[in-house]
């Protein structure tokens, strides 16, 4: 499971989480993007899928760093 971020350091773990349906997922930091306006995280697609965003390929979603 991983994602992209512009910021953080590869190998960060995040819990993301989609905050329409509450579903949550872990994923790890292991490139950078997005480069979109507005958008903070880019997901690799099984993250995705767990989350529901398949349909939609946008949502708002919460970040929280997993030690």
């Amino acid at each position: 499971m991983t994602a992209a971020h512009r910021s953080l350091p590869f190998g960060t773990k995040l819990r993301v989480v989609n905050e329409k349906n509450g579903r949550s997922v872990v994923v790890r930091v292991n490139d950078r993007g997005p480069f979109t306006r507005n958008r903070i995280i880019d997901l690799a697609k099984e993250p995705a899928q767990e989350l529901g965003l398949t349909s939609t390929g946008t949502a708002y979603v919460s970040l929280h760093r997993v030690d």
